[in-house]
């Protein structure tokens, strides 16, 4: 196989299934914060910054 052939074989993979892969994979980092058991773990990083805030004191 020569270098062509493979810049070709892996072009072609990127330009079909790896664009669709991504887009895969994108879907499911979007979609996982709002899965139904994520909200004691949502709540707990977004109150996180307070966590020892003594009101500037």
């Amino acid at each position: 196989m020569s270098p062509h052939s493979t810049y070709e074989t892996l072009r072609h993979f990127a330009d079909s299934w790896g664009l669709a892969g991504m887009v895969v994979v994108f879907v499911i980092l979007a979609a996982w914060p709002f899965r139904p058991g994520a909200r004691e773990d949502n709540e707990a990083a977004a109150n996180m910054i307070f966590k020892g805030d003594d009101n500037g004191e």
